[in-house]
């Protein structure tokens, strides 16, 4: 785990904290090894079920009080910790997709550029960026297109070195450039993979398709009940022999834990169909709409200022809501910045977003996404610098890939050589509120040393386009927890510098020794405690 030195703490900042962060429990942390959370073995010696209520607000809870292992967000308002205190705003820029600026839940909590006039077609505040009230959608142009697929990281890569190295062997290829023919060769069986990948889910998608209609009648005969539940489905695997009834029991219990419908497998055949025509098309040209030079990092000045609107998944709407709909700060603003559309984001994209962020506002920079290859990580790695040297937090998912990013590098990331590069920089996998089973959800990303914190990210409720509400998951909902939290803390402790709030998330949350499933780099999976 990369952990800051606490003798760099300001010890009067420090006491100030306390009054607050011994109520809060974000960080369930491998490198807390003096602290423990007492834990209730009658509670985790059974499977936690929650009701649909429960589960709106799950991770608000507290597991001491309430014995669910949440951020402790209402133990800290019931306490009156914060009576009487008057809180700054405090700004949060959400990297990500289009967002709905328009669901009543967040209207509010949105940043506005008080420098700027509203669409009068002049840069009134100089900062190169036209009528940038909400934020700046450097996937767009100035006549209002916008790209909706960009390409595969594995393709740009591709792309750049197929001509250099394509039908030649290491024997033939100049030292110097030896990193990047490995880079290639490593694309192209990537390449392979991700196109098998997405044929193969197509597939399932089509035959779930058809399975749904005929699983769902057959247990309906059995129960008798025209509503299914998972209590219904555990009933009939207990008790079934009927090896078709079993499987069918199965694929139910996983669609329902999982939300899938037959909508949404037809909304994944759709996308995936138009991912195998354009992200990974070798010919598709992702930068023609943008008309920039996507290998000029100081051609900077392109996009445009919708930040809002129809993209292929809508992804930034259920990340802000985690931030700002759901009541961690009214003193929080959310900042949509765009720079991420179905595929992989280009490192010139990110960097520019980050040095957007924070040369606008941010004290926060929320990065919900991530990729397996970077072809240009020093464009970002510059960007973090800038962020860290203006005192910004830097909050990236840990991915969903469940594998060990010690030895799968994931990026973008702070860590090189066993070096940490930056201290700005906090990578948050996603926790469970099962504690039976694996406190790290299960499609996690972890590393001791490259995971700095987990958060909760299974069945977060929150925000979806049209004014509506759903549960989603993943490590893009653990990050904007951690974002939350930090705005609630910056707001009202704005003294703190960005690596003391990095710290104090690290170091302020509880400690459960339990068993964890990982896979160690010699590919053996392993059985180790989290602490």
């Amino acid at each position: 785990m990369n952990k800051l030195n606490t003798n760099k703490f300001n010890m009067n900042a420090k006491g100030a904290f306390l009054t607050v962060f011994f109520m809060l429990s974000i960080s369930y942390s491998y490198c807390q090894k003096n602290k423990k959370t007492p834990i209730n073995k009658n509670v985790i010696s059974k499977t936690t079920y929650l009701s649909n209520q429960e589960l709106q607000d799950w991770y608000h809870k507290d597991y001491e009080k309430d014995t669910i292992p949440g951020i402790s967000l209402d133990k800290l308002y019931e306490s009156n910790l914060l009576h009487g205190r008057k809180g700054k705003e405090i700004i949060v820029a959400v990297i990500d997709t289009k967002i709905d600026i328009h669901h009543f839940d967040l209207k509010g909590q949105l940043w506005v550029n008080k420098d700027e006039i509203p669409n009068n077609g002049i840069d009134d505040d100089g900062n190169g960026y036209i009528d940038d009230i909400n934020g700046w959608n450097f996937l767009g142009n100035p006549n209002g297109k916008y790209l909706k697929y960009q390409s595969s990281e594995i393709v740009r890569i591709i792309k750049k070195y197929q001509k250099k190295f394509e039908l030649k062997d290491s024997t033939e290829i100049n030292k110097n450039e030896l990193p990047n023919y490995r880079l290639y060769l490593k694309a192209k069986i990537a390449y392979k993979n991700e196109i098998k990948g997405l044929e193969s889910s197509i597939l399932y998608f089509k035959g779930s398709i058809n399975k749904f209609p005929v699983a769902t009648k057959t247990i309906q005969e059995i129960t008798k009940k025209e509503d299914i539940n998972i209590s219904h489905l555990e009933k009939i695997l207990k008790s079934s022999k009927d090896s078709t009834v079993i499987s069918h029991a199965r694929f139910l219990k996983s669609a329902k834990l999982k939300d899938h419908t037959i909508e949404l497998y037809k909304h994944y055949i759709k996308w995936f169909e138009e991912m195998l025509n354009t992200t990974f098309d070798l010919n598709y040209n992702e930068r023609a709409i943008m008309g920039d030079n996507s290998n000029d990092i100081k051609d900077s000045i392109y996009g445009n200022n919708i930040v809002y609107g129809e993209v292929p998944f809508n992804h930034s709407i259920v990340v802000s809501g985690v931030i700002g709909a759901k009541g961690f700060s009214k003193n929080i603003k959310i900042m949509p910045i765009v720079m991420v559309a179905s595929g992989d984001e280009h490192d010139k994209d990110i960097s520019l977003a980050i040095r957007y962020a924070v040369d606008n506002g941010a004290k926060i920079v929320n990065m919900s996404w991530g990729k397996k290859l970077s072809l240009n990580q020093k464009w970002i790695l510059e960007a973090m610098k800038y962020a860290e040297s203006k005192d910004v937090l830097l909050v990236h998912g840990a991915g969903n890939n469940a594998f060990n990013t010690d030895y799968n590098t994931y990026y973008p990331n702070d860590y090189l050589n066993d070096l940490e590069l930056v201290d700005n920089f906090i990578v948050v996998g996603a926790s469970s509120y099962e504690l039976t089973k694996n406190l790290r959800a299960s499609f996690s990303n972890y590393g001791k040393k490259t995971v700095d914190v987990f958060a909760p990210g299974i069945k977060i409720y929150t925000t979806k386009e049209d004014n509506e509400f759903k549960f989603s998951r993943g490590t893009s909902l653990a990050a904007p927890m951690v974002s939350g939290l930090a705005g609630l803390i910056w707001s009202y402790f704005p003294n703190l510098k960005a690596n003391q709030l990095k710290n104090i998330l690290m170091e302020s949350g509880s400690t459960f020794h339990l068993p964890v499933t990982i896979i160690d780099e010699n590919d053996i999976k392993k059985s180790p405690p989290l602490h």
